[in-house]
């Protein structure tokens, strides 16, 4: 079978769905030259009404693309950094978002934005490494993390097809991730609904994004001291909390690990939902970057910040030890 890395899935995804729906359009700042690889070859397939280069000013062209959906169009817009979403905030969780419930269901906003490379990536300091999923899934913005490039390419199709606004992270630590995948089974992923990596009976580990490939190789380091299982939301908001509720109380422990900062994260709405749903054996932990962390530009030091396996070992250790 051929192997199937992540940025081709996001393209292949995008690719597809320009190829089944003419009122599907890319639109970003240089798209058309595919600066992040995520749209090569779409200008050639497709032309330059499909796909659309945008001035540098993304409340612009965001509002633009609301505008474009309520006229019945699919707009996908690339945002090469997650931090410029601050910039967009308003024009996706005030406007697009609210559409809908404003005009009584008598409106659709159906946009998709897409960042292709969310979280840290080696030397791009702190205005370009948050990973800001957590504030939409708070403001109730459908809000996708995948982890593999299978769950990239159905959850970025699932995104498309959607009727309402969707912002996709897609990690930088998962864009290098490569699979071995048979492209006809490729297929849509659900929104709302996780995936169990690896079963277990003694902790659960919620991993976000590319975090799951760590909690993968920790299960395995730990494989003769405790059985982890390792769950995936997949979809951050909404998140698949029945999902969840099956595979904690098949290991009665909980752990999670995210790399986002810890005040009002993911990791803690996990917990806290959790303490008010779950029978837990166990007061349950979590691992995430520092409260308020900006990362910074050394490289050590960014790598300070990012949550890691010691870390995450050390946590499972304590869960199973209460």
């Amino acid at each position: 079978m051929p192997w199937l890395s992540y940025r081709k899935a996001l393209n292949r995804a995008l690719g597809d769905e320009l190829a089944r729906d003419p009122a599907v359009f890319v639109l970003g700042e240089d798209v058309r030259v595919a600066v992040s690889n995520v749209t090569a070859g779409l200008l050639g397939r497709f032309g330059p009404e499909r796909v659309l280069d945008t001035p540098l000013s993304e409340q612009a062209f965001t509002g633009f693309a609301t505008g474009a959906a309520l006229a019945g169009m699919r707009p996908v817009i690339e945002f090469q950094i997650p931090a410029l979403l601050f910039l967009a905030f308003e024009q996706i969780v005030n406007q697009a978002h609210k559409f809908s419930l404003m005009t009584g269901g008598q409106t659709a906003v159906p946009v998709t934005y897409l960042v292709p490379g969310s979280g840290s990536r080696a030397g791009w300091a702190g205005q370009h490494s948050d990973h800001p999923y957590a504030l939409f899934a708070h403001a109730g913005v459908k809000t996708v993390v995948p982890a593999t490039p299978e769950d990239a390419y159905g959850l970025v199709v699932s995104a498309i097809r959607d009727d309402d606004p969707v912002v996709v992270f897609a990690p930088a630590g998962a864009l290098d991730v490569r699979v071995d995948v048979d492209f006809a089974t490729l297929a849509p992923v659900p929104l709302g609904v996780g995936r169990v990596h690896r079963e277990g009976s003694d902790v659960t580990v919620v991993a976000i994004g590319h975090l799951v490939h760590d909690a993968l190789a920790v299960a395995d380091e730990l494989a003769g001291e405790a059985s982890v299982e390792v769950f995936d939301p997949r979809t951050v908001y909404p998140f698949d909390w029945d999902g969840l509720a099956g595979s904690v109380r098949r290991t009665g422990r909980l752990v999670v690990v995210d790399d986002a900062n810890r005040t009002c994260g993911i990791a803690a709405e996990v917990l806290a939902t959790a303490a008010e749903r779950f029978d837990l054996s166990a007061p349950p932990a979590r691992v995430t970057r520092p409260d308020g962390a900006v990362v910074p530009f050394a490289p050590a030091l960014d790598r300070a910040v990012q949550p890691d396996r010691d870390q995450l070992a050390t946590a499972i250790r304590k869960v199973l030890k209460d």
